[in-house]
């Protein structure tokens, strides 16, 4: 009896032991499980996919190299991609990578470039680089949206014509009752004197970027754009300026979240962008 008993705990043991680890899940906005296949062939049906990503997180940027081949597999050089981590003001430099002329080591010198960049991004530009695809940089000069943040969106117009170049045109539209940008305020609830400026800086972010997709997209490409997943959940963000600059794009929007368990989507969850990707709270971060 006791054998039997032994043999069925090693058994249950080896069962428990035996079960796939996995490391993402791709849900749609109503949290049914979708195929990577799937989700190619939708993003390839839209004229602009924002990839809203979890900046420190290895499998979203690993999703975002594989979902750029994917669709440079079908579209070839008509796939534009751009990102927030890189600003307006380095579009010069960043052509010149693009096009040989620049090396890496000086690349990465003079450009302002994020800390993960070496891990997260350079497979991206990299690709772009060797595959000859255009590659934009969105984001607003650090500079001017810490100037937002300090002193507000008005303060904008004090600038230089010249530099004024490197932002969506003003004035922008802002609407602080979207839920983006008073959930922003709402997190500074316990502050005494919280900062109203604040989602305003993200605003002009989601603005300029929106602004520099628009401008660089054309109806035969394919444009896909990397960014927090913050600046276009819940369809706000660069997908509500966009819409206010033509109404007709036809956009899918991608979260990524991270959860205990990936089997199903946590319900606060569900409705954030049009695809989901879930990956286990436990999963190596890059930073």
């Amino acid at each position: 009896m006791r054998k039997v008993i032994l043999i069925s705990f090693f058994a249950l043991l080896v069962m428990s032991m035996d079960k796939n680890l996995e490391a993402y899940k791709i849900f749609d906005s109503a949290g049914s499980d979708v195929t990577y296949k799937k989700f190619v062939v939708k993003s390839l049906e839209a004229d602009i996919i924002l990839f809203g990503e979890l900046h420190n997180n290895p499998i979203c940027h690993w999703i975002e190299l594989e979902l750029t081949k994917s669709l440079y597999s079908k579209v070839g050089k008509k796939l534009i991609l751009g990102a927030e981590m890189f600003e307006s003001d380095n579009s010069l430099i960043i052509r010149e990578y693009l096009a040989g002329k620049v090396k890496d080591r000086n690349f990465e010198a003079e450009a302002r470039l994020w800390p993960n960049y070496k891990t997260d991004y350079k497979p991206l530009l990299t690709f772009a680089r060797d595959s000859g695809v255009n590659f934009i940089a969105t984001n607003i000069p650090r500079r001017y949206a810490a100037m937002v943040n300090n002193l507000g969106l008005e303060e904008l117009d004090n600038l230089d014509s010249s530099a004024k170049d490197f932002i969506a045109p003003l004035p922008i539209e802002y609407d602080p009752e979207l839920t983006g940008y008073k959930n922003m305020l709402d997190m500074m609830g316990s502050n005494s004197h919280p900062n109203a400026n604040l989602p305003k800086a993200q605003a002009i972010k989601d603005a300029t970027m929106a602004y520099f997709i628009a401008k660089n997209y054309t109806p035969q490409s394919k444009f896909l754009h990397f960014h927090g997943t913050y600046h276009s959940d819940n369809f706000q963000g660069i997908m509500w300026y966009l819409r206010q600059i033509n109404p007709n794009l036809k956009i899918v929007t991608i979260s990524s979240v991270e959860q205990d368990k990936i089997k199903d989507l946590d319900s606060e969850h569900r409705g954030k962008a049009d695809f989901i990707i879930a990956v286990p709270s436990s999963m190596t971060k890059t930073y």
